[in-house]
């Protein structure tokens, strides 16, 4: 168990992240996952309260570094 990083993202929050890093917009991601485009920008604002990001690119940069995300 000492090797398991702790991560950051739900498992919804890894699906909005992944469909914004291949270039969907907020209409796009709700349509894809089928929830309203408030939620998706909920899940945005989520995660960047807890890494403290200032944007989503800011995030997104984060995501990928951390390797929390993998955009491959």
């Amino acid at each position: 168990m000492a090797n398991q990083q702790k991560r950051v993202l739900t498992r919804r929050e890894h699906q909005v992240f992944h469909l914004l890093a291949q270039g969907y917009v907020t209409a796009d991601i709700a349509s894809a996952l089928g929830i309203t485009e408030k939620t998706v920008r909920n899940h945005i604002s989520n995660v960047m309260l807890k890494i403290g990001a200032k944007d989503r690119t800011q995030a997104l940069v984060y995501l990928v570094k951390t390797a929390e995300l993998d955009i491959g």
